[in-house]
């Protein structure tokens, strides 16, 4: 029987052992882009609770942690039944985002995907944004100073170009809601994804990004555009609901 361990070195990186399963893989069995979503979120959600930040604390102090950008480098697709160990910390915050990092290795080391992300501190009695030095205040943590370089694409913005074409729809339903109230973050990578044509889903995608606009909510419909560009190797994906972008994503291969 497999043990999968969770803990911080004493560098404060939070390490989580798990399994790559068959439902978190493609046709290929290779790992979707939209579990490594989830999988990235709740490990950073995970060292949070374990650093007596759980969302409940936090939602008793009135504020919420909310995912903006992500960026990934992948250098190889972690597989079915494949033992992965990933690792996330914390960078020198800005002054309205949290900024995190990641690495996903094999068990033997091999560095399979990197990573940064995002995240906003929101004020839930008004939906605002609050500046990071108010949760410092708090007391809840000791800032990180670390400032470290990436070698995947930089958590900036996604442009879709006039060339875009409306490639699908798709209802916001009950099952892509979380307890946040609106559409969990790493069902806009399955979005993008499904709206692709066939020849482009099965593409091994080197670099992914995404940004998070506007919460789509549910019974609300995404219009899905996308720009291909086969000679750039890399394709714009943004979702619209009829109020504003929802969601910003590009895929290199």
């Amino acid at each position: 029987m497999n043990t999968y361990k969770q803990y911080h070195d004493e560098s404060n990186k939070f390490f989580y052992e798990t399994m790559i399963y068959f439902s978190q893989c493609n046709t290929d069995k290779k790992f979707a882009l939209d579990q490594l979503l989830k999988l990235t979120s709740d490990a950073a959600v995970e060292d949070f609770n374990v650093r007596n930040m759980s969302r409940d604390a936090l939602t008793e102090k009135g504020i919420a942690i909310l995912v903006s950008r992500c960026s990934f480098k992948i250098y190889k697709y972690p597989t079915e039944n494949q033992h992965v160990v990933l690792s996330t910390w914390e960078e020198k915050s800005e002054a309205l985002q949290f900024v995190r990092d990641y690495e996903i290795r094999s068990e033997d080391g091999e560095k399979l995907v990197s990573g940064v992300s995002t995240w906003l501190l929101v004020d839930l009695n008004n939906r605002r944004l609050m500046p990071i030095k108010k949760f410092d205040e708090m007391g809840l943590r000791t800032p990180s100073e670390l400032k470290m370089d990436h070698d995947c694409l930089p958590c900036g913005k996604i442009t879709l170009s006039e060339n875009a074409k409306l490639l699908a729809e798709r209802k916001i339903c009950y099952s892509d809601i979380d307890a946040n109230g609106h559409t969990n973050n790493s069902r806009y990578a399955a979005f993008a994804v499904d709206a692709l044509p066939p020849e482009y889903r099965g593409k091994q995608f080197t670099d992914f990004r995404i940004n998070f606009s506007k919460e789509a909510m549910i019974d609300e419909t995404l219009q899905i555009f996308g720009d291909i560009c086969d000679d750039e190797k890399k394709i714009i994906v943004v979702g619209k609901t009829s109020e504003a972008v929802s969601f910003e994503a590009e895929l290199h291969w």
